[in-house]
């Protein structure tokens, strides 16, 4: 019987080492992101890597978004520029750093929030477009109880305040819908 007992444990932990999923807490982290946004006249579709090392304290969350609220974009920007480098979004040959990480239970799972300094790429918009201000890129991904993870990416854009919150104001016409599996560093 605790034989029996052994190898049903040892293939629990096994199991669960297997299969990386996302609990919270446990940084760092590093996910393969499926993406794909569509247009009316094309899809596109590409796989992104985000590492995020750890997330932000608390002090500086409050720092940013208090700024951002009394002080307006541009004085929030220049906080957030000086937060550390707390992970990347890598794709192909662009890096951009991450500042911002912030996670928040939900009903069922989770959700992370992830904002670098500079735009990863543009997407969309009209040509005549003016990319001024979109100085930021912004993945939120929303992880479900079984460890499965999709979401949203903005690849340029900026935040306002709002009575409500906080805005994005993504330069893409279009979302760019995410598709997020785990893999341990």
């Amino acid at each position: 019987m605790m034989r029996i007992l052994r190898a049903a444990l040892v293939a629990v932990v096994l199991g669960v080492w297997a299969v990386p999923t996302f609990a919270a807490g446990e940084y760092p982290l590093t996910f393969t992101v499926d993406a794909q946004a569509k247009t009316k006249m094309t899809t596109v579709t590409t796989t992104f890597t985000i590492r995020v090392e750890r997330l932000m304290d608390e002090s500086r969350f409050k720092q940013v978004t208090d700024t951002l609220k009394y002080n307006g974009y541009a004085k929030f920007f220049n906080v957030f520029r000086t937060l550390p480098v707390i992970g990347t979004i890598e794709l192909e040959n662009r890096q951009v750093e991450l500042k911002y990480a912030r996670e928040q239970q939900e009903d069922g799972g989770r959700r992370l929030v992830l904002a670098a300094d500079r735009p990863l790429f543009f997407f969309g918009g009209a040509p005549d477009k003016n990319r001024a201000g979109y100085e930021m890129t912004i993945v939120e991904l929303r992880f479900d109880a079984q460890g499965g993870a999709t979401g949203t990416m903005a690849g340029a854009a900026r935040v306002k305040p709002s009575p409500a919150g906080i805005v994005l104001d993504s330069y893409a016409e279009t979302v760019i819908q995410l598709t997020a599996r785990a893999s341990r560093p």
